[in-house]
């Protein structure tokens, strides 16, 4: 047997959450454990630590060290264990030591750096552990020891500044002393006493729950659980809690069961009715049940008669033991569904019949003016023409199509909104009339596109020279749409980027960074020049374009420096300030955030941008790679009026902070940060984008920020601890499960889930496929008819070559084969299938691509093209983005831009099929409009809509909004 190392624990254990120099001092009843202090030979160790210098080399006689002499460093603070380290890039420790069960802590960290270090233990990856400067990260695990030896593999930056290995004593003779049957039911637990115990913790779940939730602590060997219920299950296990804070693996489980069989249950309540509503709470009535102790409420937001049988939760929400409750809990801008139950020590009755509440006030979304958008367009055999249905519209609205002054359809077209004019020529011009509908009642008239795209001519800057001597030119990059005029008809915002922009990873200067407007008869409205003092590149200027004061006219919202140059020509701060390192970085100098006037581009006001830089560790490194991840959306906070959200950071700390622009005035609403208390587990959640959607219902948006989501108030509402990704996509995936889902990819091999979809509002994994890759891409559409809902798929490579299947949205494998198309998606032909928009690409010898439109033929699993743009291009090299997809023209489908190869000009393609579907511009939705708003984000995402829009959907709810459109015609309340 190899010699084993005996040490006497009384030792000070350190804790990374507690203040740096706020030590625990432990007396330990066994010589079992196992203290390691990792550093200089000259610098102090310790107390109760044996020293590890970076010289002590592995034998087995010593039965511990290391497998090589490393670097070390003594920085003389914070205290003797986290003062000094030994640092290496690939090296190892390890300790003979008795076969069991221990609890681990890696400490690692350095007062002036930033950290980065990976472990594995015995062969097993654990991942890194980061920190910043002046910060200590753990790593702590509970393993099994099988060959009487421990090895820690360490790797990255190298660096561990304490080990600390504990022996685990595992609770086995957890029972149930007794439970009493009452509305006051208890449950006794008892177990064995265990001398080395500081005290113990309780764990409970409920029947239908999964993981434990912590109930309690104690210092006996004995607990009673007073908050159990009559009619339920509960299963509890206990912990031992070491002195030093370590904790034990769970103990046997017991399962206690709040019903007396020697009693029968009581009936189902009847005649549940709602007695009143009101804005604010719901009152409900029933009858009252003999033999029933008490009456358990409980309540859904869905509708279960539009679930498959079963799909839809109730939750409980009170006890009462009248046969009366009222739940003032709730908003009635929504319907909420009810069911009562009678209880006694028999248990629970079967469920009364579900009662609706009503709607008691509409609560509606300020939301654009907008025109028919009429487009007509040459086509084989005639000409295509298509309009939009506008969300304020009756749901029988009809319309009338005139060619040259003339009506050319025989009878009003009620079932969709386009017509092909087989009559029809270039030389056509084309006119809408809308019968019983909002807004205008004739649309303008319009002329026929020789081609399937509208040309806006472009003003291409031009170039210029680094600081450095290097030449650089401009291309046309991502765009977005508002109304900047009021017109009704979009303008779009165009972002100019330099050939040497960079991305954040990569130092070097770059060119300036403009942002043009232009109407889409090509008029230049402004041009903002940001100046030298903001780097270009995917993931510094994050532009928002809406219409945040209500006024009809959209906003233009971005981050600005000294020397930005809005659309007037006046100058933001300071001209001359010069703020760019030799590394071409900005990483000092004020940051600004600037609403621009839409219609001019004129500064209405600018303030100091939040979340500000701080101190560049603290966002992961120290040389301005993540402390300048930014990301931003637009979301409707209180319901009705939009507000900004402006991001920083995702891949350690992570901040977002929420504007409101009202009446001239624009105000700091509320921050989340990861780095408050109780915020510490949305740490290093985010992705290179965001979405923002209602995913509790409640009316107002969240911020789906990766695998992570706040709330409308700025606290947060869930986050997984998945990690960092690339693409995520948010929706109602799945038609046949009440709510919304986001389906997303991670980067992190030590997670649980390479790529999966979880609950959109509780963050409850429902499928998920664990695979050890950074899986950059996937994409979530419904491009299959035979399986409900969208289907999804993810690879680890940009093309979609590299992939593990297409899948539908249970998780089941339709196919081994999937699309080689794996970047946006986008609603283009006829049918409610969605099709996949990407580009062609080689990588080797063209910065850019030509983009694509193809179908999936599922029935033999490959791509038929349906459009190759000639003579564009894509942008943001392996992404293959256009600069903007979105509802522009026509009827509910979406357009696409892309730049001319050359960028002198933009183009919008829109379709020339058919379609029977009748649905409202998209543009009208909630999710999708402000997906059109954050979509220029980082790594741009396609849209999605707040509903199923895909095969066999339903119809189309009909969105909350106000437009300062009326309605007219009979029946105006339709």
């Amino acid at each position: 047997m190899k010699k084993r190392l005996s040490v006497f624990l009384i030792a000070i254990l350190t804790f990374s959450l507690l203040p740096q120099h706020a030590l625990h001092t432990v007396q330990a009843e066994t010589d079992d454990s196992f203290l390691f202090d990792f550093g200089t030979e000259d610098s102090p160790v310790a107390d109760g630590y044996t020293q590890v210098s970076n010289t002590l080399i592995y034998d087995e006689e010593r039965g511990y060290g290391l497998s090589k002499s490393t670097a070390t460093r003594d920085r003389g603070n914070p205290d003797d264990v986290r003062r000094d380290f030994v640092i290496d890039g690939d090296y190892s420790f390890t300790l003979d030591i008795p076969n069991g069960e221990y609890f681990v802590r890696i400490i690692a960290g350095d007062d002036i750096a930033f950290n980065r270090s990976s472990f594995a233990i015995n062969g097993e990856d654990y991942g890194n552990i980061t920190s910043s400067a002046g910060e200590y990260s753990e790593l702590t695990t509970n393993l099994t020891v099988t060959d009487e030896q421990l090895v820690i593999d360490i790797g990255e930056n190298g660096r561990i500044n304490g080990l600390e290995i504990v022996p685990m004593t595992n609770i086995d003779s957890l029972a149930i002393d007794s439970i009493t049957f009452t509305p006051d039911s208890e449950v006794t637990l008892a177990w064995d006493d265990d001398p080395n115990a500081g005290h113990y913790n309780i764990y409970r779940k409920g029947e239908s729950e999964e993981t434990f939730e912590k109930l309690d602590d104690t210092t006996d060997a004995g607990y009673v659980d007073t908050t159990v219920e009559l009619g339920y299950s509960y299963t509890y296990a206990v912990t031992l809690v070491h002195p030093s804070g370590i904790e034990s693996e769970k103990s046997n489980e017991v399962t206690a069961t709040i019903i007396n069989e020697e009693v029968v249950a009581p009936e189902a309540p009847s005649n549940l009715s709602v007695t009143n509503a009101e804005l604010n709470n719901v009152t409900l009535d029933w009858d009252a049940v003999d033999d029933a102790s008490l009456y358990y409420i409980y309540r859904s937001k869905y509708n279960p008669d539009e679930y498959p049988e079963g799909s839809v939760t109730f939750d409980k929400i009170a006890t009462t033991t009248d046969t009366s409750f009222i739940d003032d809990t709730i908003l009635t801008y929504h319907h909420y569904y009810y069911q009562v139950r009678a209880v006694n020590e028999g248990g629970i009755s079967e469920a009364s019949d579900v009662i609706e509440s009503p709607v008691t006030e509409v609560q509606k979304r300020q939301m654009e003016q907008l025109d028919r958008a009429l487009v007509a367009v040459e086509s084989d055999d005639g000409v295509y023409v298509g309009w939009k249905v506008l969300g304020t519209d009756p749901d029988d609205v009809k319309f009338n199509v005139f060619r040259d002054g003339r009506q050319i359809n025989k009878k009003p077209i009620e079932n969709s909104s386009n017509f092909f004019d087989e009559n029809g020529t270039k030389d056509s011009t084309y006119q809408v009339r809308i019968i019983k509908g909002s807004g205008a009642k004739i649309t303008k008239e319009v002329d026929v596109w020789s081609e399937n795209y509208l040309s806006v001519a472009l003003d291409k800057p031009e170039g210029g020279t680094t600081p450095d001597g290097v030449d650089y030119t401009y291309s046309a990059n991502d765009a977005s749409v508002g109304d900047l005029d009021g017109d009704g008809e979009y303008e779009i915002i165009l972002k100019w980027d330099p050939s040497n922009s960079k991305d954040n990873s990569h130092s070097g200067y770059t060119g300036n960074v403009y942002l043009d407007a232009y109407k889409l008869d090509g008029t230049k409205m402004w041009r903002l020049d940001l100046g030298r003092n903001i780097r270009a590149g995917a993931h510094y200027t994050q532009f928002l374009v809406y219409d945040f004061d209500g006024n009809g006219k959209s906003e233009v919202v971005l981050k600005t420096a000294d020397g930005t140059i809005d659309g007037e020509g006046n100058v933001i701060g300071d001209a001359n300030a010069d703020y760019r390192n030799s590394s071409g970085r900005i990483l000092e100098g004020p940051e600004y955030l600037t609403v621009f006037e839409g219609e001019t581009g004129k500064a209405l006001t600018t303030t100091d941008y939040t979340p500000p830089r701080g101190n560049l560790n603290d966002w992961g490194d120290n040389y301005g790679n993540r402390a300048d991840r930014f990301l931003a959306g637009v979301a409707y906070l209180d319901g009705e009026r939009p507000s900004i959200v402006m991001a920083r950071g995702y891949y350690t700390r992570t901040v977002l902070a929420a504007y409101n622009w009202r009446d001239g005035e624009l105000t700091l609403e509320w921050v989340f940060d990861s780095d408050d208390e109780g915020n510490e587990d949305y740490a290093g959640q985010g992705n290179h984008s965001l979405a923002v959607a209602d995913v509790d219902k409640d009316g107002k948006d969240e911020i789906i920020y990766g695998a992570m989501v706040v709330d409308d108030d700025g606290t947060g509402l869930h986050t997984t601890g998945w990690g960092h990704g690339d693409a995520n996509h948010v929706s109602d995936l799945d038609p046949n499960r009440p709510g919304m889902e986001i389906y997303q990819v991670h980067e992190s091999t030590g997670i649980p889930i390479g790529y999966g979809i979880r609950d959109a509002e509780t963050g409850e994994r429902l499928f998920g496929v664990d695979i050890s890759a950074d899986v950059g891409r996937g994409l979530a559409a419904d491009i299959d008819p035979r399986y409900d809902g969208a289907e999804f798929w993810a690879s680890v490579s940009w093309d979609g070559s590299n992939g593990t299947g297409l899948h539908a949205v249970d998780g089941e494998v339709i196919t081994n084969t999937i699309p080689n198309s794996v970047n946006h998606a986008i609603w283009w032909d006829g049918d409610l299938g969605r099709e996949l928009l990407d580009h062609t690409f080689d990588p080797n010898t063209d910065p850019h691509g030509v983009g694509r439109i193809d179908k999936w033929d599922y029935e033999n699993e490959k791509l038929v093209n349906l459009l190759t743009p000639e003579g564009t291009r894509t942008s943001n090299w392996t992404k293959g983005n256009p600069s903007l997809q979105a509802d522009i023209f026509g009827d509910w489908r979406e357009e696409v831009i892309w730049p001319s190869s050359d960028s002198e000009e933009l183009r919008i393609y829109t379709t020339t099929d058919v379609t029977e579907e009748k649905i409202y511009t998209l543009m009208h939705d909630p999710v999708y409009r402000l997906s059109i708003a954050w979509q220029n984000v980082a790594y741009n995402q396609p849209p999605h809509t707040s509903f199923f829009l895909g095969y066999n959907m339903k119809e189309a709810p009909k969105p909350a909004i106000v437009t300062g459109d009326e309605l007219f015609g009979s029946n105006k309340n339709n």
